[in-house]
């Protein structure tokens, strides 16, 4: 056997040495599906040497704990593709007609993994299947037929269980393999935890409702949330939730991230901004818990001198820093109160707040503007920033003339000073936006129309 897969081998590389220019266009499509089927010939036959390797313990012989970590020694492979050849020698080695399916060239190696992880858990469904018919026992004298028929056809001695089990197994097997030839894994992965709807529709439901309650109550303990600590000036989120929290989150963020005219961020920079616009609402709400005794809210620390000569950097409640330019951005809408301190950093004194934009103001504001003032912007009002058209450290007031709504992105824009537009109110009242010359050699002012105005 090993003369022949050198041949194969030797003969293999010199048709990939081969020009392919030559080659017609039919003739290079069925290269392709020729090279693919080769490929999962010598993966199945790869994973039966790591079966026959396991059953003799070659792994420990050689002082590996595990198949996975020698074949990572064997191999120079990484510990994912290392892990799934072992996982695949597990899987298909109960499974002989999968196998064979794969060496024949008709499937692949993860459209086989998937049909026999799927076919596994067939004993597993019809077990859930005879719980859920035994717990609906008391009530089949009024319940619906089907749990009547369900609980009667799993309600039968284990060794005639075991026996219809393995049958029905069979069929989805065979089934799944003949819809490989339509649909690849991750396809095959959502018809196999439905199977039991075609090969057994009598118990499919039952299975379903019990397999979907056995994986909502796994999954509830082991959601999570996690941010780590800053690396280069970025956060790295990480986390897990179950179908039903996901889909909560997933209907907040989704109208938040459609693309805005001329956007040019990719999806997860829209799905990030959305999160972040998601939390800026529940901020502005007022009807989040207290922390600390006070509205939550972000909190920014930064002298006072070098804000307004425009050069301070600002520190926020966790230690972090952040630029200059995004203090100042910060300190457009936020809450700020001014401490004086002394040498050693005590507080002297506290003022009160102000600078914020809240109460008769913001509505004030909101009624004027409408929701986002920038030219073609469709960001209602709750979206918005207040942002100070003369800024507040150079002496610009709060107040309805010197404010206009700005949602984050376009807030972020008149910010860059590489942004070029620039942002005044007319003498009507109304906020107006210049463009910068690369966009409009004449600078016209333009305005939003989409908002209505009162």
């Amino acid at each position: 056997m090993l003369d022949t897969v050198h041949t194969w081998a030797e003969e293999a590389a010199k048709a990939a040495d081969s020009a392919l220019w030559p080659l017609p266009e039919t003739e290079l499509l069925d290269l392709l599906q020729a090279t693919h089927r080769l490929q999962q010939i010598l993966t199945a036959l790869q994973i039966r040497v790591v079966r026959e390797a396991a059953c003799r313990a070659l792994p420990a012989k050689h002082g590996h704990r595990t198949t996975a970590t020698w074949l990572r020694d064997q191999l120079r492979i990484d510990p994912q593709p290392a892990r799934d050849l072992t996982e695949a020698a597990t899987l298909l080695d109960h499974r002989p007609e999968v196998e064979r399916a794969l060496i024949s060239g008709s499937i692949d190696l993860r459209q086989a993994t998937t049909i026999a992880a799927a076919v596994n858990a067939v004993p597993i469904a019809l077990a859930d299947a005879a719980a859920a018919a035994d717990a609906d026992t008391d009530a089949t004298t009024a319940a619906p037929s089907a749990v009547a028929d369900a609980h009667a056809a799993t309600a039968v001695p284990s060794a005639l269980a075991a026996t219809r089990a393995a049958t029905i197994a069979s069929r989805a097997e065979a089934t799944l393999i003949d819809m490989a030839a339509q649909f690849p894994a991750y396809q095959l992965r959502k018809l196999g935890d439905r199977i039991l709807a075609h090969v057994a529709p009598e118990l499919a439901d039952l299975a379903d409702e019990a397999a979907l309650r056995r994986a909502e109550a796994r999954a509830h303990p082991r959601r999570s949330f996690t941010l780590s600590l800053p690396v280069d000036g970025m956060v790295r989120l990480s986390g897990a939730l179950g179908v039903e929290d996901a889909a909560i989150v997933t209907a907040a963020l989704q109208p938040l991230c459609a693309p805005t005219p001329a956007d040019d961020r990719s999806f997860p920079q829209r799905r990030a901004d959305a999160l972040i616009d998601v939390c800026r609402l529940a901020l502005r709400s007022g009807e989040l818990p207290q922390d600390g005794g006070e509205p939550p809210q972000l909190t920014l620390t930064i002298p006072y001198d070098p804000l307004a000569s425009r050069l301070a950097t600002g520190v926020l409640p966790d230690g972090e820093r952040v630029s200059a330019a995004t203090a100042r951005r910060l300190a457009c809408d936020a809450r700020l109160l001014p401490l004086v301190l002394g040498g050693a950093s005590q507080v002297l004194d506290a003022g009160r707040t102000r600078r914020l934009a809240h109460g008769t103001l913001r509505r004030a504001l909101t009624a004027r503007d409408g929701g986002c003032a920038f030219p073609g912007c469709d960001r209602p009002s709750r979206w918005c920033d207040a942002h100070h058209l003369r800024a507040w450290s150079d002496g610009g007031p709060t107040d309805l003339d010197n404010l206009v709504l700005l949602c984050r992105h376009h807030h972020r824009l008149l910010h860059n000073p590489n942004g070029g537009w620039r942002a005044e109110l007319c003498p009507d009242r109304l906020p107006t936006f210049v463009p910068p010359p690369w966009i409009d050699p004449e600078q016209r002012p333009r305005r939003n129309l989409f908002h209505p105005r009162t």
